[in-house]
């Protein structure tokens, strides 16, 4: 990459058109922004203004929002209206929500009227809902029009839309009737109606859904892409594929990030200051020392029994280990499971009752392997014993505690990952040593 890089540097210099074009050739968008970004900013912008407009829209849009106003700032005004009219609608919302309001209505005067309203209208929806998303580059053909009549708006139209492969058919108010595929407007006979062609009722989304849930749908069902309408059924503008598979990437890193106790990054990890990592890591850690503090208090209400008998010591950082390991490989299934709706809250018991199971089981087998490890250490057959009920019972309740609280929490439209790993270790390791205690206390006549 970096003798592409240097190439590219050298044909710059020269300021030659067919060189670049030659150059830029050999290789996808994607690949020119990679190398593009490592440009020196003047540099980028005689890149940019010397690549014909339509493949330099389309690097634009792999670059983030802030080089993007950089180069559309600095190059000449026509550039920057050929350019903005190239780029699809959902990459200019992202650009002008992402600058100072008075840039971005610098740049929404680069737009036609209309297509500054539709764009404007999106800029409006809430973030992380379906409407924020949708692109309003897609066709639209009228009810009362002959397949023939839509071909030919197609073939007008066509070059500026996402996709081609769905026509969505409108009212006379611009509510969604149906949609109708490519494939079926060219193979239909000669003046057949729209209206015709139309099967059951349009997969659609509102634009107040949440973008995981419109995601979800586009998944179940297979989409390339699917229309967002508001309450009233006009539509708005579609969602696309490699959209949400954004969102699900996006969602899915907030998640993991969640899942280690740590508040989600907004930005690219070296986008991100040392004071930024310190704030999203902090306040978590401060609620889960505070959380685990009272094991220390649990260990200090069983001092007696501790003095009594030594040995159970040797096994708290084996039993608090295990409810924790245990407590996070099953929120960890369940959170992951909630969000792509294999779970839902109505399916409360079978999941107390799967994971009880599935814990007694696995509470058997560590508790075996414990008493093994006690009779290594030496210790009596009693504590060894204790030690082997412990497990069991403390592997169970971490299976109850990491199953139930992920679904109420849900149910609550709380984000059931904000219920980590380190959470629930630290739940459960206070609880495990009470059970652990209380055992001894009860078996061994403490």
């Amino acid at each position: 990459m970096e003798n592409k890089i240097l190439e590219m540097k050298n044909i710059l210099q020269e300021h030659n058109i067919e060189k670049i074009n030659e150059f830029v050739s050999h290789f996808q968008p994607f690949d020119i922004a990679s190398m593009l970004v490592e440009l020196e900013h003047e540099e980028q912008l005689i890149f940019i203004s010397m690549v014909p407009i339509p493949l330099g829209a389309e690097i634009l849009e792999y670059l983030d929002p802030e080089l993007q106003y950089q180069l559309l700032h600095r190059i000449k005004d026509r550039f920057t209206s050929s350019f903005l009219n190239e780029m699809s609608s959902d990459t200019i919302v992202n650009l002008l929500l992402s600058i100072h309001p008075h840039h971005a209505k610098k740049l929404l005067g680069f737009l036609p009227d209309d297509y500054r309203k539709k764009i404007y209208t999106i800029m409006n929806y809430e973030p992380n809902t379906a409407g924020r998303l949708a692109t309003v580059d897609y066709i639209a053909a009228r009810i009362n029009w002959t397949a023939d009549q839509a071909l030919h708006h197609i073939r007008k139209v066509g070059h500026d839309a996402e996709i081609v492969s769905y026509i969505y058919v409108l009212g006379s108010r611009g509510e969604l009737v149906g949609v109708v595929s490519l494939k079926e407007i060219i193979l239909a006979k000669s003046g057949t109606q729209l209206e015709e062609l139309i099967q059951g009722d349009a997969i659609s989304v509102l634009v107040n859904m949440h973008q995981q849930d419109a995601a979800d749908i586009l998944s179940k069902y297979d989409l390339v892409a699917i229309p967002v309408v508001t309450e009233d059924q006009r539509m708005v503008g579609i969602l696309t594929v490699d959209d949400l598979i954004d969102v699900i990437h996006e969602e899915a890193t907030e998640d993991f990030q969640k899942l280690g106790g740590s508040q989600p990054l907004v930005e690219p990890y070296f986008k991100n200051s040392i004071w930024n990592l310190f704030r999203k890591r902090i306040v978590w850690l401060l609620i889960l020392f505070i959380a685990e503090a009272y094991t220390g208090t649990v260990l200090r209400h069983y001092e007696d029994t501790l003095s009594e008998q030594i040995a159970l010591a040797f096994f708290v950082p084996l039993l608090i280990g295990t409810g924790g390991n245990t407590g996070s490989q099953t929120v960890t299934t369940l959170v992951r499971a909630l969000a792509v709706g294999e779970v839902q809250f109505k399916d409360m018991f079978k999941v107390f009752r799967k994971e009880v199971s599935t814990g007694f089981f696995l509470g058997i087998t560590m508790g075996a392997v414990a008493f093994i490890r006690a009779f290594f250490l030496g210790v009596d057959i009693d504590t060894g014993s204790v030690v082997a009920i412990s497990a069991l019972f403390i592997v169970i309740w971490a299976s109850i505690v990491a199953a139930i609280l992920p679904m109420i929490l849900h149910k609550l439209k709380i984000d059931p990952a904000v219920v980590s790993g380190p959470f629930i270790t630290t739940l459960v390791d206070g609880t495990g040593l009470i059970i652990y205690f209380s055992l001894a206390k009860v078996l061994l006549h403490l």
